[in-house]
């Protein structure tokens, strides 16, 4: 390995974790603000009546979630959606880590409470241009470049 190799690679290991702090702070401060929607439908939903308010699409899935082909197909019509009206998406693994993050639980409580369904989270709040947010646009537009259109990000238990 070459000098280049290993400064390329811990420059691009520290711009990951740079951006999975920032995508972990921005959904925690758009819960704060009450500017997230969690759920595939309630997604579907809102990007249906109001696809201007939302600035960035998280699909989260674990491997487990990757031979659910009805997820899948709604993901990829999510995707679609996103693209064509310009909003940022970014895939996310790590759904222990996720929940973690916006404080969920991961099974049924002892009320007997579903968890919410984390696979499709959107952040809402064109007003307030939070400075995570354009952390993970950013990142989302260098991938796009490199014609990677939906990014993936692994989220890491802690």
């Amino acid at each position: 390995m070459t000098l280049e190799e290993v400064v390329g690679c811990s420059s691009t290991d520290r711009k990951m974790e740079t951006v999975i702090e920032a995508l972990e702070e921005l959904l925690v401060a758009a819960q704060q603000q009450n500017c997230l929607t969690v759920g595939v439908y309630e997604s579907a939903q809102l990007m249906n009546a109001d696809p201007d308010s939302v600035v960035l699409c998280v699909l989260a899935t674990d491997e487990e979630d990757e031979n659910d082909v009805a997820l899948q197909i709604h993901f990829t019509l999510i995707q679609a959606f996103c693209c064509d009206i310009d909003i940022n998406i970014v895939r996310v693994s790590g759904m222990g880590r996720l929940a973690q993050v916006l404080g969920e639980p991961l099974s049924t409580d002892t009320n007997a409470n579903e968890p919410r369904d984390l696979h499709c989270i959107l952040v809402t709040n064109p007003q307030a241009e939070h400075l995570k947010l354009s952390e993970v646009g950013s990142y989302c537009k260098e991938s796009r470049c490199r014609n990677q259109w939906v990014p993936s990000i692994a989220l890491q238990e802690r």
